[in-house]
């Protein structure tokens, strides 16, 4: 049958072709020639039903094809106090169950409640793009995020070299998240900035891969923020004294930095060397960024720490750590927050410098405290731990 039709019924008539009356006494004057046959469906509808099928094709093909952006959505949780799979998960084997984080020659205690890392999913990528109609519903969800895939993956950068540079970001964050968890605690132990690799710039026939940077302009430089920032305050276009150690030796050199996208730099990579009192494995998989820092430091606190720090609470939160404590904002805020409310945290720990992106968009029953240090989560720690008021902690309003 068509999509559109009109169906009529013929009754059965007389030898002579007459209609007989009701009253069957003849002829029925009134009765019409109807015709056996289906009236032809009118040329107009004809059309419409044709358009409309086509409009259909259209669109679908539309809604289906590639769009050029990623979504981000909440991603899997973990328990740093916990194993290595997700929250509300199990381990498909015990091969795959192992704590978390892991501390060997020192005494640990029992930990309650969870102190849970966060991640972002992120549905397509250069090589395997989202289609409209999975960008057009992402648009509509207030979990998820739409960006352009320019801006995910930056113009000469591939798929595996990003995987590659966010798991290097993810083994830095553990050895920052390890030396800001003990420095917090009180531990001693060796930390120096060392110059890891030379680029075209300042500092290229001054400076040497394995030089330590102890001073800039008298100051001590104790991480890589720290050298930023005091080559920030010493400003471009002028020389920086910077005090180094090599082979064993001290010594002073002259560099004047310069200005790359608004940066003052030297043209070097810097990275922090720790020699740890004692170990500590942090066994995660298949989780790149330097993002999930400050729980890592947190759960690391929690293990060495006699008393619960959160009370046996579900805390959940995110942020970069240095190994002096500092917290550095991170991207998919919005869908991470979602991300901790379903796994049940009701308090949450967020870099200030990402409360312009929390406000207005935080899920009901999610509290979002805004925090620059370590010392800062550990106070916010202690108020639920003890239950007292949080009223004169920073947050990120709601709205």
């Amino acid at each position: 049958m068509s999509l559109f039709s009109d169906d009529v019924h013929s009754e059965g008539l007389p030898l002579d072709g007459e209609a007989a009356r009701s009253d069957g006494s003849g002829p029925d004057p009134d009765a019409g020639d109807r015709s056996a046959e289906t009236s032809p469906v009118p040329r107009s509808r004809r059309i419409g039903a044709a358009l409309i099928v086509v409009a259909f094709v259209l669109l679908l093909v539309m809604v289906l094809s590639p769009a050029p952006y990623v979504i981000e959505a909440p991603g899997p949780v973990f328990n740093t106090l916990g194993y290595n799979h997700p929250v509300g998960e199990r381990a498909t084997n015990a091969d795959e169950k192992k704590p978390l984080i892991v501390v060997s020659g020192h005494k640990t205690y029992p930990t309650k409640g969870s102190l849970d890392l966060l991640t972002v999913s992120e549905i397509g990528n250069p090589d395997q793009l989202p289609n409209w109609g999975e960008v057009i519903q992402a648009w509509f969800s207030p979990s998820k995020a739409v960006i352009p895939v320019s801006v995910a993956y930056p113009p000469g950068q591939d798929v595996q070299e990003q995987n590659a540079e966010n798991a290097q970001l993810m083994t830095d964050s553990q050895k920052d998240a390890v030396a800001a968890a003990l420095n917090q605690l009180g531990y001693h132990f060796t930390q120096r900035v060392v110059v890891k690799q030379i680029a075209q710039g300042p500092a290229k026939g001054i400076l040497q891969v394995g030089d330590e940077i102890l001073t800039v302009n008298g100051v001590e430089v104790k991480s890589v923020q720290s050298l930023r920032d005091e080559l920030k305050k010493n400003g471009a276009g002028k020389p920086a004294s910077l005090e180094i150690e090599r082979d064993g030796a001290k010594k002073t050199v002259s560099v004047s930095p310069e200005e790359t996208s608004g940066a003052v730099v030297i043209g070097i990579g810097a990275q922090m060397d720790y020699r740890f009192p004692f170990e500590v494995k942090i066994q995660l998989d298949n989780v790149g960024g330097p993002s999930a820092g400050q729980m890592f430091a947190l759960g690391i606190m929690d293990k060495l720490t006699p008393e619960s720090l959160n009370g046996g609470a579900r805390v959940a939160g995110t942020g970069t750590i240095d190994n002096e404590g500092d917290i550095g904002a991170i991207g998919g805020i919005r869908q991470k927050m979602y991300a901790a409310r379903a796994a049940g945290a009701t308090v949450f720990l967020a870099p200030k410098s990402n409360c312009d992106e929390v406000t207005g968009h935080i899920p009901s029953g999610l509290h979002v405290f805004a925090v620059t240090k370590l010392a800062e989560s550990v106070r916010v720690l202690d108020a639920v731990r003890t239950r007292s008021s949080t009223a004169h902690l920073p947050t990120c309003p709601a709205s």
